[in-house]
Parts: structure tokens; C-alpha cells; sequence
């Protein structure tokens, strides 16, 4: 096991979940084993042995807790089927389930209760169901003020919403002002979902955004300040995320535009996997804090994280850009490429304004155009038809 006895202890005792999945606590008195941040009684030192999954808890003799059900944490078989469910549930939000009926609707369609999908969304996407429904809600009523030049109460009524009040909450709490503001100022930030996603301390963030800024991809993505954001395309959808570091919650928080709201669990897992979320720093410290070239670069900058791609097709063309030539002119004819087959995408934000190119849209691209020399064109074209295919798989 990567952590110590008593590192897992203390994360018990501060029921932290950012440990969830990394291992399961053992009660000797009760033969129950629970997740880490598991709200039971805290049982005493004594009592208390750790295993790194389920599997070997129930070997030993163990069951899972009811309350906490450790055997579908993040990692576990089970967990993947829990994020199964939150996709179909955000795939029926998205087609309307919820807006003219109520929760319990939407839990009968999927076959769980209400209190275990709000648990479920908040586990993977950390927000609600409601939450996502009022958001999607708000941004259609966005474009009926935009476009449209009807009464505010038949706005309300057409996005579905009960009473012309809570309409107006929703859009307040949403875009910061009242749907008549937004009518008069039709230049107002479009709004987004909200979601959070927790981080083990410490995350060294300004390291990573540092890393970041000069490997920018030009209309796909940017670092602003203290912020990351880009564009996003899955399949036919496309639509654009922030992501900013709270050190007091540990947590980074993700804006993501209305328009993916189908596609939040993608969102989070790339939001995971290019901030590298589930590494375990206490353990990499505890591996090399004592190396003589290591330990001096991991004391300067604690919780250094190794980036990862939040598009594996978008890394894997621009690894192959990047053969034999500079980095600023990879990164240039990366640019290029996406200007010309990527798809537009009005964000409202200075410097997104494209989505990088799907496979299928690079498989029969004539990329010399744009300065790419042939043969690496003609690799890119070979790389783009295998994964539009099928034939490559470019995830973990």
C-alpha cells in the first residue's frame, strides 16, 4: 500500500474523500468496512486495518457498509457502472424528462431512488440533478430573450419553469442579473453549469498553468490569470469550460457551457486526467523526497503534477506535428489545422473561437495546404482514419 497506516487513519478521521477508492478501512469489532470519509463513528485506532480494495476487504472477511457502499467507489467495477447511470441521466435531463415532471420520474426511468442518484451525481460530477436541469432550463429561456420578443412570462412558461419568480431566481443565480437586464444588454456572459472536482493537497496549480500557457493551442485553448479554459467537441456538440484551483475548498472548479451538458462525465474526465486529479502526492513524496536531485525540486514545488490530455486525438496529432520541428511551430500548424477543419464555436470569449478536428474530419483532409509537410500529413490522415474506425483506441 502506498499510503501508511497512520496516514490512512488520519484521512478517516478527517473523513476525507478525496480517498475514496484509494483503499477501505476495516472495523475489527463490527466486520464492516467502510470508504474514508464514511460519516460512522470514527472506531479507534486499535480497531482498524486498511486494504487497498473491496476484493481483499471481503477476502478477509469484511462487508461493505450499507451506509457508505465502499464497493462502488471511484476505481471500482462498480463505480463504472454508477457512472453509467449518471449518463443515461444526464442524456434524458438533456432530452427534457425533467423539464415537465419531477425528480422521482427521472428515477424511475433509471431504476434508483432519488437520494441515490443525487449521491451518484454528486460522486462523479459533483453537482445535482435538479441543478443541471435548472441550468439547461435557463440557457434555452437565454435564447428565447435573445431571440424572440416574448412577454417574460411566456419565456418562463416555455422553459419550464412553475412561476414567473422562480424563473427569475434561476436567471439571476445563472447569468448575475434579471432576464429584462439580459434583453437590454445582449452582451452578457452566456452562464454555465458549475461543478467541482477534488484534489489531494497539495497542487501546485500556478506550476501547472505555467507549463500550459506557452503550449496553448490558439482559439482551442488559453490560460487566463488564474484560469484554464478551451473549447470541447464530442461528437456533434461542442461548447467551452473554465477551470480555476480553490485552494480553501481543494477543490477546482469547472464552468462548463450549457451546451454539454450530455457530456459532463467526458468533462470531468478530462478535467481529471489533463490536472492529473488522482495522483497521490503523499506518496510520490514519500518515494523520492529522500533522492539527492528529487528531493530538492519536490520540496521547491510540492504537489507537482505531470499534465495529461483532456483530448487524446487533439495530443496525439499534435505529438505527431511536433516530430523534427520546434515547438512554436508545431503549435502554429496545429493552428492552422484547426482553423480550417475544426469546428466554430461562438463562446463569448476573447480567444476561443474553435474546436479542434474530430478523426473523421482529418481522415481525408488536405493538410499540405497549410504548410504540413506530406509525409506527416499522410501519417496524420493514416492515425485520423484508424481511430474514426475504431481500429486504434487512444485511451487509457
Amino acid at each position: 500500500m502506498w499510503l501508511s497506516p497512520k496516514e490512512c487513519y488520519d484521512a478517516v478521521v478527517g473523513r476525507d474523500r478525496r480517498f475514496d477508492g484509494r483503499f477501505v478501512a476495516c472495523v475489527k469489532t463490527t466486520g464492516v468496512y467502510c470508504r474514508p470519509s464514511c460519516s460512522t463513528k470514527t472506531p479507534a485506532h486499535l480497531n482498524v486495518v486498511f486494504y487497498e480494495t473491496p476484493a481483499e476487504a471481503e477476502e478477509a472477511g469484511f462487508r461493505p457498509c450499507r451506509k457508505c457502499r465502499p464497493n462502488a467507489a471511484p476505481g471500482t467495477p462498480a463505480w463504472v457502472g454508477t457512472s453509467t447511470t449518471v449518463a443515461r441521466a444526464l442524456r434524458l435531463i438533456e432530452d427534457g424528462v425533467l423539464d415537465h415532471a419531477n425528480l422521482d420520474t427521472l428515477c424511475d426511468r433509471l431504476g434508483v431512488g432519488p437520494r441515490q442518484l443525487r449521491r451518484l451525481f454528486r460522486q462523479h460530477i459533483g453537482t445535482t440533478p435538479v441543478h443541471v436541469a435548472q441550468k439547461r432550463r435557463a440557457h434555452f429561456a437565454r435564447k428565447l430573450i435573445d431571440t424572440t420578443s416574448l412577454p417574460m412570462a411566456h419565456v418562463a412558461e416555455a422553459a419550464g419553469f412553475g412561476s414567473v419568480r422562480r424563473f427569475n431566481d434561476v436567471m439571476n443565480d445563472v447569468y448575475g442579473c434579471s432576464p429584462s437586464e439580459l434583453r437590454r444588454s445582449p452582451r452578457t456572459p452566456t452562464g454555465g453549469l458549475e461543478l467541482q472536482v477534488a484534489v489531494r493537497e497539495p497542487f501546485a496549480w500556478k506550476k501547472i498553468l505555467d507549463f500550459l500557457s506557452p503550449c496553448a493551442l490558439g482559439g482551442v485553448e488559453k490560460v487566463d490569470g488564474e484560469s484554464y479554459l478551451r473549447t470541447a467537441r464530442f461528437r456533434d456538440t461542442v461548447g467551452d469550460l473554465s477551470a480555476r484551483y480553490d485552494p480553501l475548498e481543494s477543490v477546482i472548479n469547472v464552468r462548463v457551457s450549457s451546451s454539454l451538458t450530455a457530456n459532463l462525465l467526458d468533462v470531468v474526465s478530462g478535467i481529471r486526467r489533463l490536472f492529473d486529479v488522482d495522483t497521490e502526492p503523499a506518496a510520490i513524496a514519500s518515494r523520492f523526497s529522500s533522492d539527492p536531485l528529487l528531493g530538492t525540486e519536490m520540496r521547491a514545488a510540492p504537489g507537482l503534477r505531470v499534465p495529461g490530455a483532456f483530448d487524446y486525438f487533439e495530443i496525439a496529432v499534435r505529438t505527431l506535428l511536433g516530430q523534427r520541428v520546434c515547438a512554436n511551430t508545431a503549435r502554429s500548424l496545429a493552428e492552422r489545422i484547426s482553423q480550417k477543419w475544426g469546428k466554430a464555436v461562438d463562446t463569448g470569449r476573447d480567444g476561443l473561437t474553435h474546436a479542434f478536428p474530430t478523426a473523421r474530419d482529418l481522415s481525408h483532409a488536405r493538410m499540405e495546404v497549410v504548410g504540413v509537410p506530406r509525409r506527416r500529413a499522410r501519417t496524420i490522415q493514416a492515425l485520423s482514419r484508424a481511430v474514426d474506425e475504431g481500429t486504434l483506441r487512444l485511451d487509457g
